[in-house]
């Protein structure tokens, strides 16, 4: 892929991470958040930065394989078609 295919993935998921972001922690207390039954001993802006990094890799996820599955013949196989097989 090139580099106009990674700002196609990235910037997307970077825009849905940011509106993840605000909408989750306006309703979710960073300094209430507990792992595995125990509470994280991190400052706010830490849980912050953490949380919009798990947003930005699970939307970019989604965003790749939106890219994948929108190639085309052209890009799959450098423009080769087959016919089907027939038995």
């Amino acid at each position: 892929m090139d580099a106009r295919s990674w700002m196609w993935i990235a910037w997307p998921a970077f825009l849905a991470a940011a509106i993840m972001e605000m909408v989750v922690f306006a309703f979710v207390d960073p300094l209430d958040a507990h792992w595995m039954g125990a509470p994280l001993e991190w400052s706010r802006s830490a849980i912050y930065t953490v949380g919009f990094f798990v947003f930005w890799l699970v939307t970019m996820v989604g965003s790749l394989m939106t890219r994948m599955l929108a190639r085309s013949a052209h890009e799959l196989n450098g423009g080769i078609v087959s016919e089907p097989w027939v038995e």
